[in-house]
């Protein structure tokens, strides 16, 4: 094809992200043709961004025949369903995190995040994963997990170290957290499929377990999850409300504090971490010790710039990082922010695969692998136990 032609489906934060990636993508030409959403605001960001269409309706963008790729950045909830319709109606999809989550079935009592078992949950979104997966299979389309982790330069390079050296890793630790989210629909299960540990611990949880597959291939092995253990919970709830001036999470039925740890199937191990009280703005980090080394992946922050400023006021439109409250004292300045978290990567590469027909390095693999590991962590944590994959 001489041009590849993008339907956005979302206008939100990540949209933004998606759009900067967009536009810098080189070696091939890219269009945003469309962009779907409810409410004014879809118009809006059609003018910003100088996309031709903008649709009210997600069935009228994958209806739209000149459209080669969907790009899914919708709440949770939606995923699932989008990525069938779409890739049906004969497209390519990228789908933002989470593949998939438990949002609730006729009959449960509300809020389901206090009262549907999680074991129920595991059991139900597997299946989900699993008929999702087959319909994709049938299409015959390109379904392409959009993770940025994997892109990052420091999770590169520690790909790139591993393969050289074909070292063991023994452990693995991982965290995203910031200050909470300030939309919404993140304080409820019913539309997000789960708390901190899902919204921002997949990332790192995508990260370990993309490493120790990059291990295992190197090292010619076959290594998977053998269990988990894991607890939650709610930090923040002991606060009073005077005491909230700065975090923005207030839960309904989810967590806002997480931590998972796996075992892989030789014995290694990783954990992840993930908390919506974290100030000073967003962690990305993972750590990977090996057999004969260490390799200490700071995406954010990071010391490629630092600055000490007196003044919030003269600070007013220059960017720091994402989720900083402050500007002023020591701050980590995040330079080319999308590249350094892995969203120009990313998106470069799925265009490559739409125009060359390879798969992913993100892929549908890991979309499933992450999401079940993910559920089978809050089974742990709800039952106080081990559980065996």
């Amino acid at each position: 094809m001489t041009t590849i032609r993008i339907g956005l489906a979302g206008c939100g934060f990540v949209s933004e992200l998606h759009m900067h990636a967009y536009r810098r993508v080189y070696g091939m030409d890219v269009e945003v043709k469309a962009v779907a959403a409810r409410g004014e605001q879809v118009v809006d960001f059609a003018r910003r961004h100088r996309i031709p269409t903008a649709y009210r309706s997600f069935r009228d963008l994958i209806a739209d025949g000149e459209i080669d790729v969907v790009d899914i950045c919708t709440p949770p909830n939606l995923h699932a369903s989008m990525i069938v319709e779409a890739m049906q109606a004969g497209k390519h999809v990228i789908c933002e995190k989470p593949f998939s989550g438990y949002f609730g079935r006729d009959g449960d009592t509300a809020p389901i995040g206090k009262h549907v078992p999680k074991a129920r949950m595991y059991e139900r979104v597997l299946e989900e994963m699993e008929a999702t997966r087959a319909a994709i299979n049938r299409t015959g389309k390109l379904f392409m997990y959009a993770e940025d982790w994997i892109y990052a330069p420091a999770v590169t390079k520690t790909v790139e170290i591993l393969k050289a050296t074909k070292d063991k890793i023994l452990f693995m630790k991982g965290e995203e957290s910031h200050s909470g989210s300030h939309a919404a629909h993140a304080a409820r299960w019913a539309m997000t499929g789960g708390g901190s540990l899902i919204r921002m611990g997949c990332h790192p949880l995508s990260a370990v377990l993309y490493l120790k597959q990059v291990e295992a291939k190197a090292r010619g092995e076959t290594i998977g999850v053998a269990s988990v253990i894991c607890d939650v919970g709610n930090v923040a709830a002991c606060l009073r409300p005077e005491e909230r001036t700065v975090l923005r999470a207030n839960p309904v039925d989810v967590e806002d504090w997480g931590m998972l740890s796996v075992t892989f199937s030789d014995g290694t191990k990783a954990t992840v971490f993930s908390g919506d009280m974290i100030l000073g703005g967003v962690r990305n980090l993972i750590e990977t010790h090996t057999s004969s080394g260490a390799l200490y992946a700071n995406i954010t922050p990071n010391t490629h710039m630092m600055t000490y400023q007196t003044s919030e006021e003269k600070l007013a439109d220059v960017y720091i990082t994402e989720k900083v409250d402050r500007k002023i004292g020591w701050q980590y300045v995040c330079l080319e922010e999308e590249w350094t978290r892995g969203y120009l990567q990313e998106i470069q590469d799925f265009m490559e695969c739409v125009a060359t027909g390879r798969q992913p390095l993100s892929d549908l693999a890991l979309a499933f692998e992450t999401i079940k590991v993910n559920y089978a962590g809050y089974w742990a944590a709800e039952e106080g136990r081990r559980v065996t994959l």
